[in-house]
């Protein structure tokens, strides 16, 4: 694979500067260890377990109340014991930030519902401890379950670090999500205690959520206590209030936990069936993410640290660990697109942003919008950028060093990372000591063995492959909630290469170390005995300026008639697909992929499906064009508009009764 352009080469004097700098010094003057170049400090990463995930204990100076007996025990997957015998708390470790005074802010709370908040260092700490504390007088102790329905606010961040200080389980949902959507979740983890708003301001609109709090409190007969924080909407019956939960208390505590002790519970997008409940551990989350936010994102004390999420998807999860390497957090709750779409990057050149964090389809519709945010804002601050939740095309990559071109600080170093809800974390992303090439992601991380393996489990370089992980990793689920032999677990990671884990992706690993994600395994589109990857398609069908998005599924023979590959399209404003459209379409798929790659159908759609989380969904319309019931492959409480499935059905009845689908938009407007 030829190498794009190199947009941003690491700065002469990095190792002087970076903390993956410090801690190659740190390697060389207590192991006795030196690596010439990135390459061979991954290698040694993923080949010396032992010694890799203990330097990063000893040099992130955790320091548990009973020490570990081992590093790691029984290195084969799935059945892997990390630091067995250590007791520790992730919550003490990231309320310790190290290297921040007391007085410095650490939390600054927007939103688009109330005045900023601030919080300092001890403040935060206070708040812990208080919420801690009424929490206990609530009876929530080790083990028990509490739910968080609260947006990204300084409240939720407090409510689960209290939590992970008592050994109790953490979940959350984002108050976006539905009743039932919620129901499917809480349900399987029977919550002691739930902590909600009953209303947001999403822009300039008032989001009431009481009767989904109503119908959430009644789905779940395990709840004791409901506390209500005071944000927007009406009150609960029988609630406390957040003010009431915030007890008087002594200071903090924390109950030392084993280093696989679940700290939270996370969910799989849960599109196809009851979501998955991914229970993750207080040391195996701590280790990584100190890994990752300061060795891969350079994160330290003095920066400050914003990634655009709801308290639904596991970058707020990854947020959080921020304050572990010291690093200020910038929450936000609203419509980042309010009034525009600048508003993220005006809340990052306001907070002084240092790392901004967002999705690879904000990046391209800031692009397709033709925002200058370097030149319109003062961005002086900001040293990263990351992207991730779908593949970021060449083109994002280039519009970051473009756009950042007119500004008079350095230009950022953009990560683009990829890894998911199963690790909470990414495998492969950016480092400050490799270069940023268009189109391509600079790296496998450290301590996670990726290949690319072909149908037959062998490593292929060069070619696309299934992602797998050949080596474990702590941040690897220490259960599903409830899978008590451990069965469900090795059906969703390690059935298909036994022992290795399987993640779904397809990548591309080049003979230089970069990486290219190129969409889902399970929602490849085959034409001619070509395998073809939906993120290369979605890059170029999004880039015509009429269609705001699209989706792309490959149908198999069935009854209904031939394999079909089938492009559905979201357009801007009034736009229509035409015949001189659809050529256009056609032209560039055709110009710049292959004649492969053109559709058999294009279709007009209101709006293409996504998952809360902002996942496209592929999978679920492949198998309802293939004739499956809607009801038994979707849930549509996971959905961010459960009504865009409809145009979809219509596709599938045309589909199966031989019509040649058109436009599902508004049959009126007359388009062919």
């Amino acid at each position: 694979m030829t190498a794009g352009p190199l947009l941003w080469s690491p700065p002469h004097d990095v190792l002087d500067r970076s903390r993956i700098g410090d801690y190659l010094r740190w390697l060389a003057r207590r192991r006795g260890l030196s690596f010439d170049g990135y390459a061979q400090l991954w290698h040694w990463s993923v080949t010396d377990l032992d010694g890799f995930w203990s330097s990063l204990w000893e040099y992130f100076e955790v320091t548990p109340t009973t020490p570990a007996t081992a590093f790691v025990d029984a290195p084969a997957m799935p059945d892997v014991q990390w630091f067995p015998g250590a007791r520790l708390n992730y919550a003490e470790r990231v309320l310790s930030m190290p290297g921040v005074a007391g007085s410095t802010p650490m939390v600054f709370g927007h939103s688009q519902t109330r005045e900023p908040v601030v919080l300092t260092a001890d403040e935060l700490r206070d708040q812990v401890a208080r919420a801690r504390h009424g929490l206990s007088g609530l009876g929530v102790g080790r083990g028990d379950r509490v739910a968080a329905y609260l947006p990204n606010i300084p409240e939720a961040l407090v409510l689960l670090l209290a939590c992970a200080s008592l050994g109790a389980v953490f979940s959350s949902c984002a108050p976006e999500f539905g009743a039932r959507s919620v129901r499917d979740r809480w349900r399987q983890i029977a919550p002691k205690v739930l902590v909600t708003v009953t209303g947001y301001r999403s822009g300039d609109r008032l989001v009431d959520r009481a009767p989904e709090v109503a119908e959430i409190r009644a789905a779940l007969p395990s709840l004791t206590h409901t506390v209500t924080v005071p944000y927007a909407g009406s009150g609960v019956d029988s609630a406390l209030s957040w003010n009431d939960l915030l007890a008087e208390t002594d200071g903090p505590a924390f109950e030392p936990v084993d280093f696989s002790h679940p700290l939270y519970v996370l969910y799989s997008s849960g599109t196809t069936g009851l979501p998955k409940p991914i229970v993750h551990g207080h040391g195996g989350i701590l280790l990584e993410h100190l890994k990752m936010l300061a060795l891969h994102h350079d994160l330290g004390p003095g920066d400050r640290f914003l990634w655009f999420t709801t308290t639904g998807w596991m970058m707020w999860n990854y947020l959080v660990s921020g304050l572990a390497v010291g690093s200020a957090l910038v929450l936000f709750d609203g419509n980042p697109t309010h009034p525009d779409f600048s508003a993220p990057w005006r809340l990052a050149a306001e907070s002084g942003t240092t790392y901004f964090g967002t999705s690879a389809p904000y990046l391209m519709a800031c692009r397709k919008a033709g925002l200058t945010p370097w030149r319109d804002l003062d961005l002086s601050r900001l040293r990263g950028v990351g992207s991730t939740g779908a593949p970021l095309p060449a083109e994002g990559f280039r519009w970051v060093y473009e756009a950042s071109a007119d500004s008079k600080a350095a230009p950022p170093m953009l990560t683009s990372l990829s890894g998911g809800t199963d690790v909470c974390t990414g495998f492969v992303g950016g480092v400050p000591l490799l270069p940023v090439v268009e189109g391509e992601i600079s790296c496998r991380c450290l301590g996670a063995r990726i290949e690319a393996y072909d149908p037959e489990g062998r490593p292929v370089t060069g070619r696309t492959g299934e992602l797998v992980v050949t080596r474990p990793m702590p941040s690897m689920p220490v259960a599903l909630w409830g899978d008590t032999d451990g069965s469900r677990r090795r059906a969703a990671y390690f059935e298909r290469f036994p022992g290795v884990w399987h993640h779904g992706d397809w990548i591309s690993v080049t003979d230089r170390g970069t990486c290219v994600i190129s969409g889902r395994s399970d929602a490849t589109l085959k034409r001619g005995g070509v395998r073809l990857g939906t993120a290369e398609f979605y890059a170029v069908v999004e880039d015509v300026d009429e269609v705001a998005d699209s989706l792309v599924v490959h149908v198999e023979g069935t009854q209904a008639g031939a394999d079909k590959l089938m492009l559905f399209v979201e357009l801007r404003g009034k736009s229509a697909l035409d015949a001189p459209l659809r050529e256009r379409i056609n032209r560039a798929l055709r110009t710049a992929l292959s004649e492969h790659h053109v559709p058999d159908h294009i279709v007009q759609v209101p709006a293409v499906p996504r998952t809360l989380s902002g996942k496209k969904l592929e999978v679920p319309v492949k198998r309802i064009l293939a004739g499956a019931e809607p009801e038994r492959v979707v849930a549509r409480g996971a959905l961010a508009d459960p009504g865009s499935l409809r145009a979809f059905e219509d596709a599938a009845v045309r589909y199966r009764t031989r019509h040649r689908p058109q436009s599902l938009a508004e049959p009126s407007r007359g388009t062919e």
